[in-house]
């Protein structure tokens, strides 16, 4: 009988006591029972931190700056009018047709000088009393980039999406033929300002430098000339022309036209090199001297 009677009082205080921690996890906000429960002390849930900041991450900020024009694509919302919610793109007279206002011209507006036509016309009109509306450009239609030079499909890209960037623009024109340089150059308005940038395309894509990776915008032009080449001659295995690769050495420069025949010297090597002037200057280098765009490497022959 005792021990029964301590069995049951056991029973009964373990009850309380999970009873009242569950009360505890009730009463504290922002805390799911079972979530505190199930996971230890000290610990936080790794995918729920990484959700949270996805959408942060993935956000494309909007572009306020852009001015619409003729095929854009944009969606426009009113707040608490759902029926006034629409899709469309922008006609070549860079209007639209929105419900109860009709033909809006909005080619040549700012997202937000757009907001405030749309929403002063369903003011003036009387259909909202206050409305709050909003533009998001999905689709640019009307801005073009020329892509010139060493790529497979040269010619003029729009750019359909808000954001696009130069490695992007590349890739939409069939990317660069082989024999192209690794080096893309820019050249546009910012700020009213023209600008010329050169974008090192395996910089971004191999090392992840997407910072690198500008933006671009309407009426930029996009040229990838060739491959910067060297030209060796005299007493090597394979005299001729060559790709210039990236820290390329002058042993590096011969290796690559098969090294010395048994008649070359390496006391024998010079350089011609044209400096900014457009002379020619005659450089007697070491091995390990850098190799620069156009350079000629002549191996001269052994005397003894």
């Amino acid at each position: 009988m005792f021990r029964t009677a301590i069995r049951h009082l056991l029973q009964l205080a373990l009850l309380v006591s999970l009873t009242l921690g569950g009360a505890w996890a009730q009463s504290m906000p922002g805390v799911d029972v079972q979530t505190a429960q199930a996971r230890p002390q000290g610990t936080t849930s790794a995918a729920a931190t990484q959700a949270a900041q996805a959408p942060a991450a993935q956000a494309v900020p909007k572009p306020d700056q852009y001015i619409l024009g003729a095929g854009d694509v944009i969606r426009i919302s009113v707040f608490q009018n759902p029926d006034l919610s629409l899709e469309t793109r922008l006609s070549e007279q860079g209007q639209i047709t929105f419900p109860l206002v009709g033909q809006l011209a909005l080619g040549g507006l700012t997202t937000q000088a757009a907001e405030q036509r749309i929403a002063k016309a369903l003011k003036d009109g009387k259909f909202v009393l206050n409305p709050q509306v909003n533009v998001l450009l999905l689709q640019i239609r009307s801005a073009q980039v020329s892509i010139l030079g060493q790529v497979n499909k040269p010619g003029r890209y729009p750019i359909d999406q808000v954001g696009s960037k130069v490695s992007e623009m590349i890739a939409a024109a069939g990317g660069v033929v082989p024999g192209a340089s690794d080096i893309v150059t820019l050249t546009g308005t910012r700020n009213n300002r023209q600008v010329k940038l050169e974008i090192d395309l395996p910089q971004i894509l191999q090392s992840g430098k997407t910072e690198l990776d500008p933006v671009v915008q309407n009426g930029d032009i996009l040229h990838v000339d060739r491959a910067p080449l060297i030209y060796v001659y005299g007493e090597v295995q394979r005299p001729g022309v060559s790709r210039l690769e990236r820290g390329m050495t002058v042993m590096q420069a011969l290796a690559q036209s098969g090294g010395l025949t048994q008649r070359g010297t390496e006391r024998g090597l010079r350089i011609h090199r044209r400096d900014a002037n457009g002379e020619v200057k005659i450089l007697q280098p070491r091995m390990n001297d850098p190799v620069e765009r156009d350079d000629v490497i002549y191996v001269r022959e052994s005397l003894f």
